[in-house]
């Protein structure tokens, strides 16, 4: 059985201030020397240049050893090869980062070694070169203090700030400190690598491409390292920052095997999920220590809780940002300012145990669709919306298909689209026409099922849908259960009903994340006493989703006549 870096016990350590890192008993003699190497560097931003043995918080102390230390003392290769680490804003991340990087410049035996530290901005790669500059020259004033010499680092090392290079005098090894970018990976066979704050690189489209390239680098170097460091992401994670983030909680809560360390300073479950109609418990500042490691060091509880009462005076939308970046609290939902009033209750009314189209129509009595489509660039929506039997509460689950020319269109939402596929909420299609026969196959399951109305049973969008209502009459719909629906000010009513819904959980849906995303992605445009929300507004992101389930609301509306289903006429009902 290989190394193990799971903290299944991580709740519980999270709530009493335990260490999250695992104990990993390779090479304790060269774990040590790490830290105490680490230790001997000073803060250069702090007044009288601490050394980070009393200047450092302990948390960080504790990856430090294990990450630079693991080397097995035979082979010396590196058997923990990697670091994910989530940390809050003010935890001072791009110093100790900086920090870790001139230690195992220090510690490195390989001869013209290359190391990298890579920011998302040219702002955070230069606070990043300049802390580690700052070390060296902190170093040399201290040593001249004392003892009149020039300080051990100054002579270890060559700075070349045009270059934002640090060379080892001796090794030849380097240092460079970078803004992320293509060129990043281009001819690099890295010893060690630290990406600073993901959650901003995963919005390049190329980020996925230029992080394989670099993490595939240290193929050649069996004592190469790839550590990232970063805050939770303001947005819905998407792209490298979603995989990355899965990764690192699947390695540290024992789900599956890897050599990357990971520690995520973030809340358990029961103190993030929100109750509908309760205040969430997180809103206790007593609670913030928890998430906040270098707590008293770089900030405070009540500098905290004075932004904290800034945010909450923003609203919504402000309140989300501020706990993503100061309590790694992870969103769910976008909102925005002109965003849609139904978003404000969208995660409230999720409901857990609808999980598939087939749950929706195993509880419901009958059930209407709504399509949206568009061009090859687009996405093509289908929302099922369905009343279920004894409590009348509208039920929605939803599925999109796209072209992969979409991939390629429209690359600025690429990482997206590909994390909708992996969580099985979008298809994309190979052969032209696919995407038609899907959507066909999945109204004639409900057709079949009993519980999609003769008439009003399936409403399209009636610009760019003529096949897909080709299909459905060649499958014997009738041309009354397949119905236009106006779209712009005529959906008003829809929206409106959607709203009312959500609030009052009488309309409740799948938790899927497609869905999320389009919910806030929607922007409000009034419209004398209406309102609409169109996919012009929108931009280059997508509502198509939402949208097809605006139009199966519009039949819902009408409150269809149930009918018997087969799950009625096999036994299979259960109330």
């Amino acid at each position: 059985m290989g190394l193990s870096l799971a903290v299944p016990d991580w709740e519980d350590r999270i709530r009493r201030g335990l260490s999250l890192v695992p104990k990993i008993d390779i090479n304790p003699a060269e774990q040590l020397r790490a830290v105490r190497m680490f230790e001997r560097l000073r803060l250069p931003d702090v007044p009288g240049q601490p050394a980070f043995e009393t200047g450092c918080g302990p948390w960080f102390k504790e990856i430090v050893g294990p990450l630079l230390g693991s080397l097995d003392p035979e082979t010396g290769a590196r058997l923990v090869r990697g670091l994910f680490l989530l940390a809050p804003k003010k935890s001072s991340k791009t110093t100790y980062g900086a920090g870790l990087m001139l230690t195992a410049l220090l510690m490195n035996k390989r001869p013209n070694g290359e190391f990298l530290l890579t920011g998302p901005t040219h702002d955070i790669s230069e606070l990043a070169y300049a802390a580690a500059v700052g070390m060296i020259d902190a170093d040399d004033t201290w040593q001249r203090e004392q003892n009149g010499q020039e300080g051990y680092l100054k002579k270890t090392f060559h700075t070349r700030d045009h270059l934002k290079t640090i060379e080892h005098r001796i090794s030849g090894a380097s240092l460079k400190i970078k803004t992320f970018d293509m060129d990043v990976a281009t001819g690099v066979k890295p010893v060690g690598v630290l990406v600073d704050e993901l959650h901003i690189i995963a919005r390049n489209k190329n980020a996925a491409r230029v992080l394989g390239q670099l993490r595939g680098g240290r193929i050649s170097n069996p004592e190469a390292f790839f550590a990232i460091i970063t805050t939770q992401s303001d947005e819905p994670p998407v792209g490298v920052m979603a995989t990355e983030l899965k990764k690192a909680r699947d390695i540290r809560d024992g789900i599956t095997q890897g050599d990357t360390l990971s520690v995520l300073y973030e809340f358990p479950p029961d103190i993030v999920k929100q109750r509908p109609g309760t205040t969430p418990k997180w809103y206790n500042p007593t609670l913030w220590p928890m998430v906040t490691p270098n707590l008293n060091r770089s900030v405070t509880i009540s500098v905290l809780e004075k932004e904290f009462d800034e945010a909450k005076e923003s609203g919504e939308a402000e309140i989300r940002r501020w706990a993503s970046q100061h309590l790694n609290i992870e969103i769910g939902l976008a909102l925005r300012s002109d965003r849609w009033s139904g978003a404000d209750f969208w995660e409230k009314a999720e409901d857990a145990e609808l999980t598939s189209l087939e749950d929706l129509l195993a509880r419901c009595e009958v059930a209407t669709v709504g399509i949206d489509g568009g061009g090859l660039d687009d996405l093509l929506g289908l929302a099922v919306v369905g009343r279920e039997r004894v409590t009348r509460r509208w039920l929605m689950w939803v599925h999109a298909w796209a072209d992969r020319v979409v991939l390629e269109r429209r690359k600025e939402i690429a990482s997206q689209l590909l994390d909708f596929e992996k969580c099985g909420d979008l298809t994309f299609i190979d052969t032209p026409g696919q995407d038609v026969t899907d959507v066909a196959d999945v109204v004639e399951q409900i057709q079949l099922s009993g519980l999609l109305p003769e008439k009003n049973g399936v409403g399209v969008d009636p610009v760019g849908i003529a096949q897909i209502v080709d299909e459905l009459v060649d499958r014997e719909l009738t041309l009354e259960c397949v119905v236009g629906i106006s779209q712009g000010w005529s959906l008003t009513g829809s929206i409106k009903t959607a709203e009312r819904g959500l609030r009052d959980r009488t309309l409740v849906h799948a938790p899927q994340k497609i869905m999320n995303w389009c919910v806030g992605n929607a922007k409000v445009e009034p419209r004398g006493n209406a309102i609409t929300i169109t996919k012009q507004a929108s931009g280059s992101t997508k509502i198509d989703c939402l949208m097809a389930a605006f139009n199966a609301i519009a039949l819902m509306s009408k409150n269809p006549d149930a009918k018997a289903s087969v799950y009625e006429e096999h036994g299979l009902l259960v109330l």
